[in-house]
């Protein structure tokens, strides 16, 4: 639940047109609402600025709609992290506003479309194989109300694609650069732009990239000073972070 929902409550029952018992059964699901086999936080909107989001990996089919059942009560955006497309076609039964986003098996429900970030983030993969993990920071921008670009495989082994694009690059108030292999193209980017880049190791890459512990480790240790790390296949992670810096007033 969000500070503008609240304050819609409360003017309503200001102006009579919402009764105290009523208003009272509403609120009380803060902080949170227990469902037996989760405990839905309809508070943490109002803590953190965006509601909860919901890791579909490990939950059945029927707890997570269960989960987004509970959370259709508010009217925030929801998104679900690492899902499929038969819990998608059970969660769509409860809203039409559902959309599956293949690539990153993805779940959202849009219902405030208002852009509330001040500028562009802009999303890259270094190659192909590291696009799912890109779509869910792309995904995960969008949900939270960004204006979000994306430029897909650019990665150093062929640098000059990514040197064409140097206007697109320049737009960016946030950039989320995702690689594997040896992780190389976030700390090409940081030295071409002011932005911060959020860089996202993936575990994609041979024998000695380690499941993208190699990747990580180069992130980690990148001699541009704008990179910062999320962790390994994180594209939900980045795109939160680059979701809040792009909030900043300044």
């Amino acid at each position: 639940m969000t500070s503008a929902e609240i304050k819609r409550i409360l003017e309503k029952v200001k102006e009579g047109k919402l009764g105290v018992d009523e208003a009272m059964e509403t609120l009380r699901r803060l902080p949170f609402e227990d469902l037996g086999f989760a405990r839905i936080d309809h508070h943490r909107s109002l803590r953190v600025g965006f509601p909860e989001v919901v890791l579909g990996r490990g939950k059945s089919m029927e707890q997570v709609v269960g989960i987004v059942r509970g959370m259709l009560k508010n009217r925030h955006n929801i998104l679900v992290t690492r899902s499929d497309e038969t819990t998608f076609r059970a969660v769509r039964k409860i809203s039409r506003l559902a959309a599956f986003h293949k690539a990153s098996g993805a779940l959202s429900i849009i219902r405030d479309k208002n852009i509330y970030g001040r500028g562009r983030i802009l999303v890259i993969s270094a190659g192909t194989a590291d696009m799912p993990v890109a779509e869910e920071a792309l995904v995960t921008a969008r949900v939270m109300g960004n204006e979000v670009d994306a430029i897909y495989d650019c990665g150093v082994a062929g640098i000059h694609r990514l040197l064409q694009e140097n206007q697109r690059l320049r737009r960016a108030r946030v950039i989320v650069c995702v690689a594997g292999m040896e992780g190389a193209l976030p700390s090409v980017v940081g030295g071409l732009v002011a932005a911060p880049v959020i860089a996202v190791p993936t575990s994609v890459g041979y024998g000695a990239s380690f499941g993208g512990i190699a990747a990580l480790l180069g992130m980690l240790n990148s001699c541009a000073s704008n990179v910062t790390v999320v962790n390994i296949d994180n594209g939900f992670g980045a795109g939160y972070v680059a979701s809040i810096i792009n909030r900043l007033e300044n």
